[in-house]
C-alpha cells in the first residue's frame, strides 16, 4: 500500500517471514512458529485484548500469505499442514480476496449521527435541510431517524455547531459497488458476485481484516525447481523501490527470476492498437470510445455496467501483450506478472499466458528477505526500450495520452477525458454516458480504478507523488512512441 502504518508493517513482516521460511532448512516448522516468534510471551506492545488473539490473527495472516482462504481454514489444522499443502498445491484459487474475521472490529453501521454538541438552536437548520423528514426535535435536541435517513449528508453542513457527523465504516465507505456487507454477527463479509476486486477495502480497513491470497510460494516453488520463471513488471513499479528500472531488473534476477520483461513494451502495443481502433470508431460516427487497462474497471463493466461495453475498446491490456510475447519466445517460461493491485489476478485467471501474479508488497518483501537492495545493483538494459508514453501508463491520463500522441496529426479530432478513480460519483458519470450515449467532456474516455492511476493501487509501497516523480524522470529520458 502507498501509506505507512502499523498494519502495513505487520503485513510486510509476515510476508518476509514466510519467504525466509521457504528458504530455511525446515519450511513447515518455520511457518508453524511465525505467530509465536512474532508474539512471544514477553511481548509488551499489543494491539488486541491479549497475546492469544494477536497470535490467532497472525496465524490467519500466514494462511492468506500461503495462498489459502481464511474463511475455509480449520482452526484445528496446524500451520505446519497448511505449509505442506502450499508446497503440494498445483492450482491457484480464482478468488483473490479473503477476510480475517478475528481481525474485523465489527464497526457500527454507516449512519448520520447527532452528537452531544447539539445546542438545540432556534434555527433548526438541520431539520429544514433534510428533504426526507428524517430530522426531528426530541427534548429540545435534534435526532435522526435511521429508517428515513438517506445518508444525503445535507444536514451536516447545515448545522452551525458541526454537531452532526457521519459515522463511517472504512471498508464499506471505500467500496464503489457496495460489495461489503455485514453478516448476522456484525462483522464484514464480501459479496463476491458484486465485488470487482479493486482492493479499496484492503486500503481502507485500519485493522487489516481484508487480505489478498498470495501466490508467492507458488512462484518460489518454480524458481527452486530450476524452471525459467520470468517476471513482467508493470510500469507503475518504477519508483516503488529505491533505484532505477534497470537496477530493478538486476535485483529481480538476483532474487531468482530467469529474466525480466518490461510491461511498458506491452503498453506500446496497446496504445498502437487502441489508436487504430479509436480512429476507426470515430470515422464510423461513434460518440466516444472508452479505453482502460484497469482490471478492476473491466470487472465493473462485466458485473455492473454491461451496457457500456459497446463503447469500450476491444484492445487487450499491456499484461496480455507482454505475456503473449514471452510465451511466443519461450514456451517453457513460467510468467509472473508483478502487479500494483489485486484486480489483475482476476484478469490473469482468464489469460492462459499468465501463470502467476504477485504484487509490489511481495516483491519488496522478497528482496528484503534476500537482503537485496535495488539501489546497490548494477544496471541492465532491456532488449527493447519502451517508449515514454508506454512507461507512463501507470499514471492517470497515461493511456489516453499515448493514444493521443499516436494521433497527433489529428489532434483536433482527439479529445481525451479522464475518470480518475472509480467511486460512487464517477460511476454515476459513467452511467449517464451510457444513458445519453455521449460524453460531453470528450470522445476518448480513460477510466482508472484508483486515484492517480496504478500508482495508487492497493499493493503499492510508496506514496503516489513519489512514484509519479520517478516515472516522470524515466519518461523524460525515454523516446517518444512511434507510429507503425
Amino acid at each position: 500500500m502507498n501509506n505507512k502504518n502499523q498494519e502495513i508493517g505487520l503485513k510486510k513482516e509476515v510476508l518476509e517471514r514466510i519467504i525466509r521460511a521457504f528458504f530455511s532448512d525446515n519450511f513447515e516448522e518455520s511457518i508453524r512458529r511465525i505467530p509465536l516468534d512474532m508474539r512471544p510471551k514477553e511481548y509488551e506492545v499489543l494491539y488486541r485484548c491479549c497475546i492469544y488473539k494477536e497470535r490467532a490473527i497472525l496465524r490467519d495472516r500466514v494462511i492468506a500469505g500461503l495462498g489459502f482462504s481464511i474463511e475455509d481454514a480449520d482452526e484445528f489444522v496446524d500451520l505446519f499442514i497448511y505449509a505442506k499443502k502450499a508446497l503440494e498445491r498445483e492450482h491457484i484459487d480464482d478468488k483473490p480476496l479473503t477476510l480475517i474475521k478475528t481481525a474485523c472490529q465489527g464497526c457500527v453501521p454507516n449512519r448520520i449521527y447527532v452528537t452531544d454538541v447539539c445546542q438545540g438552536c432556534v434555527a433548526r437548520s438541520c431539520k429544514t435541510a433534510c428533504k426526507f423528514g428524517a430530522v426531528s426535535i426530541v427534548n429540545g435536541k435534534s435526532k435522526i431517524d435511521p429508517a428515513k435517513c438517506k445518508n444525503c449528508k445535507m444536514c451536516i453542513p447545515a448545522c452551525p455547531y458541526n454537531a452532526i457527523v457521519k459515522i463511517a465504516v472504512p471498508c464499506e465507505d471505500a467500496c464503489p459497488v457496495d460489495a461489503i456487507k455485514k453478516n448476522e454477527n456484525g462483522t464484514t463479509k464480501i459479496d463476491y458476485n458484486v465485488c470487482i476486486s479493486c482492493g479499496k477495502c484492503m486500503m481502507a480497513c485500519p485493522f487489516g481484516a481484508v487480505n489478498e491470497k498470495s501466490q508467492i510460494i507458488d512462484v518460489l516453488k518454480n524458481i527452486k525447481a530450476g524452471k525459467k520463471v520470468v517476471s513482467m513488471i508493470a510500469p507503475s513499479l518504477v519508483g516503488q523501490l529505491q533505484g532505477s528500472v534497470y537496477q530493478l531488473k538486476t535485483a529481480l534476477k538476483k532474487a531468482g527470476f530467469y529474466d525480466v520483461y518490461e510491461v511498458a513494451q506491452g503498453a506500446d502495443i496497446t496504445a498502437e492498437n487502441e489508436a487504430h481502433e479509436f480512429d476507426e470508431r470515430m470515422q464510423a460516427g461513434e460518440p466516444f470510445m472508452a479505453t482502460s487497462c484497469c482490471a478492476g474497471y473491466n470487472q465493473f463493466i462485466k458485473k455492473h455496467l454491461p451496457d457500456i461495453k459497446e463503447f469500450v475498446s476491444t484492445t487487450k491490456t499491456p499484461m496480455y501483450y507482454i505475456a503473449q510475447k514471452a510465451k511466443e519466445q519461450h514456451l517453457d517460461y513460467i510468467t509472473v506478472f508483478v502487479s500494483p493491485c489485486v484486480a489483475k489476478k482476476n484478469e490473469a485467471c482468464a489469460d492462459k499466458n499468465v501463470d502467476y501474479v504477485i504484487n509490489y508488497e511481495e516483491i519488496a518483501a522478497l528482496l528484503s528477505a534476500k537482503n537485496i537492495k535495488v539501489q546497490d545493483c548494477a544496471e541492465e538494459k532491456f532488449d527493447i526500450e519502451s517508449s515514454k508514453q508506454g512507461r507512463n501508463f501507470g499514471v492517470t491520463g497515461g493511456v489516453a495520452g499515448a493514444v493521443a500522441k499516436l494521433l497527433e496529426d489529428k489532434k483536433d479530432f482527439v479529445k481525451p477525458y479522464v475518470i480518475n478513480g472509480l467511486n460512487k460519483e464517477t460511476i454515476k458519470r459513467l452511467k449517464k454516458m451510457v444513458k445519453d450515449k455521449k460524453c460531453l467532456e470528450g470522445n476518448l474516455v480513460e477510466v482508472m480504478g484508483c486515484e492517480g492511476g496504478c500508482i495508487g493501487g492497493n499493493a503499492t509501497v510508496c506514496a503516489p507523488r513519489i512514484a509519479q516523480k520517478a516515472i516522470k524522470a524515466l519518461y523524460d529520458q525515454s523516446k517518444d512512441i512511434e507510429k507503425k
